[in-house]
């Protein structure tokens, strides 16, 4: 035999054993480098209650102008979101500018009132089983001190000319509401008065003072015809002066039954009549819901610390065409927002159901960042469906640690968890979510989610799994995917509703026993949404 063969025989298991340990070491450094995947595990028990769900999150809808609410499109997506997301009240501006023709004088000077466009608009949400939340402006031109307006649509914005001719319409058009209506229900409305105050000239040409003196005389109109009908406001922007109108009306002994204002989730601004700045999502985590807890502690803190708290307008931005508003990451944003506002508000006014939407004037495309849960032609958006899922929920809601989901049952013995992540994925100040938003943003992962739920009665359920994300229920997606067409014909409209219905994207009959908790486990990515529906058969 060969010396060097030999030599090579008697090494060679020697050999092997040192590369198998380097083989191994090196496995190892690269097992230890290679981060785990990430795991989010909610845990709830069945018989662990928190207690009934507090729904603030669908006591309100907004909309854009009054006007808008004698079209058939507009009546027709109303219709189906009230069916599907449960709101009660509407609430929208312009109820009584001149295209409303509510009020004129004759060659005297005496006023003339008309509402013949209001009792269709307020007939038709009587129908759906809606209510308005009144908001009582802009002014009429023949009741007007100047000539500036705001909007397409040209909303005067100047105080009454004569404070008594004002009050003296909101005395009228609230006795008008009483007869047609009942005393009973205008007891379940909301009179707001104006919009935006603080942003002046833009909503208001006059002073605070003068916003107090107008609601003065508004109030008292209102509270004449029945001293039970709810009146408030100042409906200003970004939760300003609230401290002052309580202080105003303590002091003055004027009525107040609530305090509204309006926060959006933008860094800069809250005026873009035309649509035409720039915004960027801010990166604070507590943007937006931050504001609503300190009004809470304001109004809490103040000489009436039982007023309701109504944020009668919200979203991510202010300006109607962000595309925000049409991009999955809405939906996340929404319900995160909503969680964190927890109870601090008595509601919380999504702005707006649809894109139905003429502030800037009317729309050349189908989807423009509008503020609409739908858009022009009826399609779901993503943050359409977070609000559909909301309004899914049982009316006892399971204690739970988790910061983003709830979870109820309901009294068949039902069980739904709404459990989303979200990820702010922006980049920052040196780009506009006019350009980010309006990306394809293919969603990173955020590893494992699993949901454990114990002592769920034994038995038979259907559990059905519903999803939005990225190309989930993400019509803007398709529509990208289209390659953006500047008009959609009929059948691409229908495309893409049917590829963004909603259906379950996974069914499963399961069995409950032995006291075995239910538990599931699913992908997890940036901004997903998910509705679990367990039904017991």
């Amino acid at each position: 035999m060969n010396k060097r063969f030999l030599l090579l025989v008697i090494l060679l298991p020697f050999m092997r054993e040192k590369l198998n340990a380097q083989t191994s070491g090196k496995s190892k450094a690269l097992k230890q480098a290679r981060p785990s995947v990430q795991e989010r595990i909610i845990n709830v028990d069945f018989k662990n209650t928190a207690g009934t769900l507090n729904t603030f999150f669908k006591e309100c809808v907004g909309a854009g102008r009054a006007n808008e609410g004698l079209r058939a499109d507009w009546q027709q997506q109303l219709a189906y979101v009230r069916k599907e997301c449960g709101f009660k009240y509407i609430r929208m501006h312009g109820l009584l500018t001149d295209d409303m023709a509510v009020y004129k004088e004759d060659s005297k000077g005496n006023p003339q009132y008309n509402y013949m466009y209001i009792d269709p608009l307020f007939d038709f949400l009587h129908s759906i089983g809606m209510k308005p939340f009144v908001e009582l402006g802009f002014m009429p031109s023949a009741l007007a001190s100047g000539s500036q307006t705001i909007f397409w649509w040209r909303g005067n914005v100047t105080p009454p000319k004569d404070y008594d001719k004002w009050a003296a319409l909101i005395k009228n058009l609230t006795e008008h509401f009483t007869e047609r209506y009942g005393a009973e229900e205008v007891k379940t409305w909301y009179f707001e008065v104006w919009n935006e105050p603080n942003l002046s000239p833009g909503f208001w040409t006059g002073t605070q003072q003068d916003y107090f003196k107008l609601y003065k005389y508004t109030a008292g109109a209102v509270k004449i015809v029945n001293p039970e009908y709810r009146v408030g406001g100042p409906g200003t922007a970004g939760a300003a002066w609230e401290p002052e109108m309580i202080g105003f009306c303590h002091k003055n002994n004027v009525p107040i039954d609530f305090i509204s204002t309006h926060a959006y989730g933008v860094k800069q601004g809250f005026l873009d009549e035309y649509g035409q700045g720039g915004t960027v999502l801010d990166k604070n985590p507590m943007s937006l819901s931050g504001d609503v807890l300190q009004s809470r502690k304001e109004i809490a803190a103040s000489t009436m610390p039982d007023l309701e708290l109504h944020y009668t307008e919200w979203s991510a931005s202010y300006t109607p065409s962000d595309p925000i508003h049409d991009s999955y990451h809405e939906a996340a944003y929404v319900l995160q927002k909503l969680k964190q506002v927890g109870n601090a508000a008595n509601s919380m006014s999504y702005w707006v159901f649809t894109d139905v939407f003429e502030e800037p004037g009317p729309r050349f495309e189908p989807f423009h960042g509008g503020f609409g849960m739908l858009n022009t032609q009826g399609i779901n958006k993503p943050v359409f469906y977070s609000y559909q899922f909301l309004n899914r929920l049982g009316n006892i809601e399971l204690a739970n640690r988790d910061s983003s989901s709830w979870i109820c049952k309901d009294s068949s013995g039902n069980i739904q968890a709404l459990v989303w992540d979200f990820t702010n994925t922006h980049p920052g100040d040196s780009v506009h979510n006019q350009k980010y938003y309006a990306q394809d943003l293919p969603s990173g992962s955020k590893g494992k989610l699993k949901i454990n739920i114990a002592q769920v009665p034994d038995g038979l359920y259907a559990l059905e799994i519903f999803k939005v994300g990225y190309r989930s229920n993400d019509a803007y997606s398709t529509y990208l995917s289209m390659g953006k067409p500047a008009q959609l014909t009929r059948q691409q409209v229908e495309q893409i509703k049917r590829q963004n219905d909603g259906s379950p994207v996974y069914k499963e009959i399961i069995t409950v026993k032995n006291g075995i908790p239910f538990s599931k486990e699913l992908e997890l990515r940036e901004n997903d949404v998910y509705f679990l529906n367990l039904i017991k058969l």
